[in-house]
């Protein structure tokens, strides 16, 4: 393990902390769509009723359940593999796969007019895009 108290140990942590934070983040909602998948659809059919997705919802459900799910398996995984052999790929792909999961999120919330919905979205996305600058592979 690096001196945490170095340049270097400082972004080894961070790589961990963001990892981990995006893995607990998407797992957990991903999951819940898998486990509540009709409790979820009910409500996703009524905040979507007004908006142009209306018509796809069951869809968007299966896609973004996907998304969440692949995202936080990802991170967990890279979250691992970078504590055991300081390895950031797999963490960083992880990243790239949940800021593409808040982009569709995002807008989701847009379409259906939830403007304090995107809202809350921002700082995931920002600790999304730093994860990926973190863990980019050097």
């Amino acid at each position: 393990m690096p001196n945490p108290q170095t340049f270097t140990g400082g972004i080894y942590f961070l790589q961990i902390f963001a990892s981990a934070f995006l893995a607990i983040l998407f797992l957990q909602s991903g999951i819940d769509k898998i486990v509540d998948r009709y409790g979820n659809l009910e409500w996703l059919k009524g905040h979507f009723a007004k908006s142009p997705l209306a018509g796809i919802v069951p869809a968007l459900l299966t896609a973004i359940t996907i998304l969440e799910t692949a995202a936080g398996a990802l991170s967990a995984i890279g979250c691992v593999v970078i504590i055991f052999s300081h390895d950031s790929t797999i963490a960083f792909y992880g990243a790239v796969v949940s800021a593409i999961a808040i982009i569709a999120l995002f807008f989701g919330q847009r379409m259906a007019k939830d403007y304090a919905g995107a809202a809350v979205l921002v700082p995931y996305f920002l600790l999304a895009l730093s994860a990926i600058y973190l863990l980019a592979p050097r």
